[in-house]
């Protein structure tokens, strides 16, 4: 019998890296992404998404190539946007029905960020993915994470990464890096963990929304993380 979701409503955190690998876009993985999705939207779950844009362009790479910061963290919002289309395209050709909101207008493809609006979507079964950071310079995909899973009122926020939960260091360079099944909020902090940004660890800790960090590289581990299963750290 198939495990019943622990949660309600979730938030997905996606790098631009890992989405798409290398620049631009490896079609097979937003396929995959969009299945993993497709899946847990099966069970019952609410889903948003907010994904980054570093397979294209980040703004700190900007900025060290000569650019001025603003400019160059708007660049990397609109970078989000093009991955943000991409996946609402590999989800439809899925069958999901998917809405794109950005933090910057852009109407001709897609709706302003409109918080009451997006629940809507979500409540109608719609997967919406959350564009162009939170709209400002100076604040990173994970601190948007943050901010827009506390705003939907999200049970939690998942982010995917590159490997399976949070170590000490950097695995794939320090054999002996240490892996945590669970952390707290200010653990995080005090270690200088960087799986997120200090900012987006308060945001999430000051509003009780527990972080879950697992590989999307795993067949299935959205769902299973969902259930309460697999293999992830749990910040809380």
């Amino acid at each position: 019998m198939p495990k019943s979701p622990r949660y309600r409503r979730v938030l997905l955190k996606l790098s631009g890296e890992g989405l798409m690998g290398g620049f631009g876009f490896d079609f097979d993985t937003l396929g995959g992404v969009a299945s993993e999705i497709k899946a847990v939207i099966g069970m019952g779950v609410q889903v948003s998404l907010v994904i980054g844009g570093g397979n294209i362009l980040r703004g700190g790479m900007a900025e060290a190539g000569g650019l001025e910061r603003a400019g160059a963290d708007y660049m990397g919002m609109l970078a989000t946007v093009i991955n943000a289309l991409a996946l609402q395209n590999a989800l439809e050709r899925q069958g999901v029905e998917t809405r794109v909101q950005s933090a910057i207008q852009i109407t001709a493809v897609c709706e302003p960020y409109i918080r009451r609006r997006a629940i809507r979507h979500m409540e109608k079964g719609r997967v919406v993915i959350f564009a162009a950071g939170t709209g400002n310079p100076f604040f990173t995909t994970d601190t948007a994470a943050a901010l827009r899973s506390v705003e939907m009122g999200c049970d939690a926020l998942l982010k995917a990464t590159q490997v399976d939960g949070v170590y000490s260091a950097d695995p794939k360079k320090d054999s002996s890096a240490e892996r945590f099944d669970r952390l707290s909020y200010q653990e995080v902090l005090t270690r200088d963990l960087r799986v997120m940004d200090a900012s987006a660890v308060v945001l999430a800790r000051d509003n009780k929304v527990p972080i879950l960090v697992f590989s999307l590289h795993n067949p299935g581990a959205f769902g299973e993380v969902v259930t309460g299963g697999g293999t992830y750290t749990m910040i809380g």
